[in-house]
């Protein structure tokens, strides 16, 4: 049985949030307005996700980000060192439950603090203070390609590996970011070597787990979801290995997996 993950968030409110939000994040945080969220990423300097999130606007000027893997204190502690004499205050807040909600459309935000829904057009992503573990929203996402980071995953991907222009996560018609020089050319030039997909496993694996072919890397798993007798996957994984399918089956990987590719994203 897997565990239910945890929604792990951060709260960054104040006068200067959506200034500050705008000059951190990749997203079109401009155009973010109250009751709404968009998917945003952090970036470090090489381009590199630090951070993937829902970033929801819950008034005027407050905003919540709900993690798609990692943490909330670590980020929130990140972020500090970049506050300067900008009005506001970067908070984590302790862990709480992350559940499947009735349908919402997608980017709504209703709720309060202490209990928020995301719409996700045929689900919502529920984060409330009371236990629950109903995590029938992880094969929903993994469907459309929604990309959640297992803690081997960040500070390791390039935005187009995990296509997160597709998601408007990244943008680049807008002021500057971290990694911004490095979105642009990529987006410009081309030549990025890895794409995300949704695959079928033919044994148990776990979220994080390295890829090797022949000897070779060929990616990573993201999140894993067994269901129905299904092993189902979101994998980054190389050109130069997806180009060894025979049939859309990936065969030989060093520890006997078969995957099957299913949907293919771009970059």
């Amino acid at each position: 049985m897997l565990i239910p993950y945890r929604a792990e968030t951060v709260l960054i409110d104040g006068p200067d949030a959506m200034a500050f939000a705008n000059a951190q994040f990749s997203s079109k945080v401009a155009a973010l307005v109250p009751g709404q969220w968009q998917f945003s990423a952090w970036l470090d300097p090489q381009g590199r996700v630090r951070a993937l999130f829902h970033l929801a606007r819950i008034a005027d000027d407050r905003l919540l980000l709900l993690l798609r893997g990692g943490s909330a204190a670590t980020m929130a502690e990140a972020l500090r060192r970049f506050v300067f004499r900008s009005k506001l205050a970067v908070t984590a807040v302790a862990p709480r439950a992350l559940t499947t909600g009735p349908a919402l459309p997608t980017h709504a935000v209703l709720g309060e603090d202490d209990s928020l829904s995301l719409g996700c057009g045929t689900h919502s992503l529920q984060v409330t203070a009371a236990p629950g573990a109903d995590d029938r929203w992880r094969l929903l996402q993994l469907h459309e390609g929604w990309p959640w980071l297992p803690e081997q995953a960040l500070n390791d991907l390039l935005p187009p590996a995990l296509s997160l222009q597709r998601l408007q996560a990244v943008v680049i018609d807008k002021g500057c970011y971290p990694g911004q020089e490095i979105v642009a050319r990529l987006h410009y030039r081309g030549g990025h070597q890895k794409h995300l997909y949704s695959v079928e496993l033919s044994q148990a694996a776990v979220s994080g787990d390295s890829l090797r072919l022949h000897g070779t890397d060929a990616g990573r798993l993201l999140d894993v979801v067994i269901a129905d007798a299904r092993i189902e996957a979101l994998a980054v994984l190389r050109d130069d290995a997806v180009a060894q399918a025979i049939d859309g089956r990936l065969n030989a990987f060093d520890n006997n997996l078969v995957m099957h590719l299913d949907t293919a994203w771009p970059a």
